[in-house]
């Protein structure tokens, strides 16, 4: 059973830091791109960051890009998304995803979430003082 899980979230100070983990199971990442998303309470669900399978292409959504980075190992089937210099507005659920489309597993770009076959359960992200 092919399976992502994440991991790492927690309450964290504005300012802090935190590193959300992407593993997987069932499946070698190496052949994926990693998207990240994230949805905060009454918001719709929003594109973070990607990563390419081999990790030599990424993208940010303008509101993260300077302090979040996405990187993988694919020696341990797993992508992180070190956060940095959270605010308040980051508070949301965390998501990895990916697919089996050409577009979703190739590609690094924010498709419409129904195009991914393949999500994690999500980890809460509270950054509050």
């Amino acid at each position: 059973q092919q399976q992502l899980v994440e991991s790492g979230g927690g309450l964290v100070q504005p300012g802090g830091s935190l590193r959300l983990s992407c593993a997987a199971s069932g499946f070698a990442l190496d052949y994926y791109a990693i998207h990240w998303f994230r949805q905060a309470p009454g918001k719709e669900r929003e594109g973070v960051s990607c990563i390419t399978s081999g990790g030599g292409s990424t993208k940010y959504a303008d509101s993260v890009k300077g302090r979040f980075i996405v990187s993988r190992d694919n020696a341990k089937n797993t992508v992180y998304l070190h956060m940095n210099s959270l605010t308040p507005e980051d508070t949301a659920v965390y998501y990895c995803a990916t697919g089996s489309s050409l577009a979703t597993r190739s590609l690094c770009m924010f498709l419409p979430t129904a195009a991914y076959g393949y999500w994690g359960q999500g980890t809460q992200v509270t950054v509050s003082s």
